[in-house]
């Protein structure tokens, strides 16, 4: 039996999000779609034989306890499964924190993933992604990756091929955005929604210009007035020349997509000038396993 695996935990950005209503349990409905892009984190697993679960960051401001997801999802796993092993976590942190990129989330999925393959327990992707709910809505998404509707309060998936290949820019301002308070100021009687079936027949005929034209998410203008400065980023960017630009998650994190290499240089270069944390990636948008 194994001892010990490495995971990749990539990060998502939102192509679309939207919010349909408010639920009885205080959740929103969201309609979002969502894709995987080739920025991750990398979860180490090591079995151990003690009950106990540790948890090792590279970056001494996250959690190491039972507040980091990673934690949560060994915890819930074991619960699930009765098993009375050990697992020592270590996260190699690349996904900006607090970033709308679900960095937590996708840490989460690969414990899930990484321990159901390490410990031989043979549970399904399906039932993986349901354990995944208790710990976050993004995480179903995360367990699965890819390309993906998600409704409901995220858990609810469709998946979809994935987008045409293309270079994606991000851009993360200095800040951290609560998505609580986000949700908090989200007036739903008033908003523009996403084109979110036309964002779905872009991906699926594999029309690159029309996914650009099609990325819309209803925070951005909440996340705008709070933080003047990512409207900024948003405006830059397509200055710049990204071919289409929008907020992922609750934010800050603005990205734009291009698919001239030379132009997603252009881009970098340009928003390096006033900003610290650029990143140059590709759409992976296919699913695990």
């Amino acid at each position: 039996m194994r001892e010990s695996i490495i995971v990749k935990a990539p990060a998502k950005i939102n192509l679309t999000l939207d919010v349909t209503g408010k639920r009885n349990d205080g959740y929103h409905e969201v309609e979002m779609i969502m894709t995987t892009i080739d920025l991750s984190d990398r979860i180490g697993l090591i079995s151990l034989e003690e009950d106990k679960i540790n948890i090792d960051v590279n970056q001494g401001f996250i959690p190491s306890n039972e507040n980091n997801l990673a934690y949560q999802a060994a915890k819930v796993i074991k619960d699930y499964t009765g098993s009375k092993k050990g697992v020592s976590v270590f996260i190699d942190k690349q996904i900006p924190v607090s970033a709308g990129l679900a960095g937590g989330s996708t840490d989460a999925a690969a414990v899930l993933r990484g321990l159901n393959e390490l410990w031989n327990l043979g549970l399904t992707l399906e039932e993986l992604a349901e354990l995944g709910l208790k710990i976050g809505s993004d995480v179903p998404f995360c367990v699965h990756g890819g390309t993906a509707v998600a409704r409901g309060r995220g858990e609810k998936l469709e998946f979809l091929p994935a987008p045409p290949p293309c270079w994606v820019v991000l851009v993360k301002p200095p800040m951290s955005v609560s998505t609580k308070d986000i949700y908090s100021r989200i007036d739903l009687n008033n908003m523009k929604h996403p084109d979110t079936p036309g964002m779905i027949n872009a991906i699926n005929q594999g029309a690159f210009p029309d996914v650009c034209q099609k990325l819309e998410n209803v925070m951005e203008e909440v996340t705008f007035n709070m933080h003047p400065q990512v409207a900024k980023i948003k405006q830059r960017m397509l200055q710049f020349g990204a071919d289409g630009s929008v907020m992922s998650g609750s934010g800050p994190t603005v990205f734009g997509l291009t698919q001239s290499e030379a132009r997603a240089e252009r881009l970098y270069h340009g928003l390096k000038g006033f900003m610290e944390e650029v990143y140059v990636v590709r759409i992976l948008g296919t699913k695990h396993g």
